[in-house]
């Protein structure tokens, strides 16, 4: 299934049910260090609810969402229905983006975001309750670029954090997780003992102004094996925008990953490239100066940068027999070829008939009531 998620870990999983599929957390993926509360955990699996949304768009059907149905059951993050009526097509228009889409880890062009391009990811945001703020004023870029830094010099700090990357990024060749050394910028030692050095010995007062606007691009190459040119920083043409939220529980971030995904899915529709990067928002107290500073009291929930750059190699992805229980096949009357559609989700071919709805064979597969 191809959503994104921190660190690829894809921390969930799907059980189809006669009329319904529930999404679940999947704790055994979770970053205990980088993510201790879950939280970036939630909009992994908030990505991967609004791409079932999509898919469902795509097939003809509209989707009933209840999320965090159950206080009892924490894991159950959504539950969703099919209704074999009214689908979204604003929904179904980006079923095309979704295997294109590809967490980019290297410095974009420094191509500026139209104006009217960031108002229409605004409104897109919104639709999915969550705030997209653009980083304009220098000042505001700075001090994100300097709380980067920060965050980024106390993480690497940490032996825990360390680990935690070394375990996400040394996969064995052919894993359906993690983040492959073809997908990110190469580090030797040298380069990161500089790195290390410089992070001590800055004195952001003393430094170019363009040179302040630099976030640090997370070091994921733990062995020296990276294959994409060197990157250390994004650049300070970035164009920046902050993914807020007024809560700051599960069910907010569960939104804050559907309205992620529908952010990144537009983007790659219209031929521009993106990429987290939550440095800041991972450790509480530069995550707390990004609130009091430049959300206005919402509360950060990611950090996107944007650009423009040529097609990367795609990340993997865990086989659907690993993710889905109760069933591998997709739903889809009868009379129609059964596919996986481009968003990875199974879907009909034609719209189902009005009335018509998956159920479950009583075999592990599905057949139409």
């Amino acid at each position: 299934m191809a959503a994104p998620s921190v660190h690829n870990t894809q921390p969930w999983r799907i059980v189809l049910h006669a009329d319904r599929l529930d999404l679940r957390a999947d704790r055994t993926r979770q970053l205990t260090t980088v993510d201790p509360g879950g939280r970036e955990l939630a909009q992994s699996v908030g990505a991967a609810l609004f791409n079932a949304r999509v898919a469902l768009a795509a097939g003809g059907w509209a989707a009933q969402v209840h999320r965090l149905p159950d206080p009892e059951d924490p894991d159950l993050l959504a539950v969703v229905h099919p209704v074999a009526s009214g689908p979204d097509p604003a929904l179904a228009a980006l079923a095309a983006a979704v295997p294109q889409r590809h967490t980019d880890r290297r410095r974009f062009s420094g191509t500026p975001v139209p104006d009217d391009l960031l108002r229409h990811l605004t409104a897109e945001a919104a639709q999915e309750g969550t705030e997209l703020l653009p980083v304009v004023r220098e000042e505001h870029r700075r001090l994100l670029a300097r709380l980067t830094r920060k965050a980024d010099h106390l993480q690497n700090a940490d032996a825990a954090y360390r680990a935690e990357i070394r375990r996400w990024t040394t996969r064995r060749r052919g894993a359906g997780d993690g983040v492959p050394a073809s997908a990110v910028p190469h580090v030797d030692d040298r380069q990161r003992d500089d790195r290390q050095r410089d992070d001590r010995q800055r004195d952001d007062r003393q430094r170019d102004d363009r040179q302040r606007g630099d976030l640090p691009l997370r070091d994921f190459d733990t062995t020296g094996a990276g294959a994409l040119p060197a990157d250390h920083g994004s650049g300070p043409d970035q164009t920046l925008v902050l993914l807020a939220s007024r809560e700051d529980d599960q069910h907010a971030c569960l939104r804050a990953g559907e309205a992620l995904e529908r952010v990144l899915l537009g983007l790659t529709r219209l031929g521009w490239a993106a990429s987290p990067v939550t440095q800041a928002v991972e450790v509480p107290r530069t995550r707390e100066q990004l609130r009091s500073a430049l959300t206005g009291g919402a509360h950060p929930q990611n950090v996107l940068r944007i650009g423009r750059a040529v097609p990367g190699p795609p990340t993997p992805r865990r086989r659907r027999d690993a993710v889905v229980e109760n069933s591998t096949r997709p739903p889809g009357p009868p009379t129609a070829p059964h596919h996986a559609g481009p968003t990875g989700w199974p879907v009909a071919g034609p719209a189902a008939p009005s009335g018509r709805r998956p159920v479950s064979d009583g075999r592990g597969g599905t057949t139409w009531s």
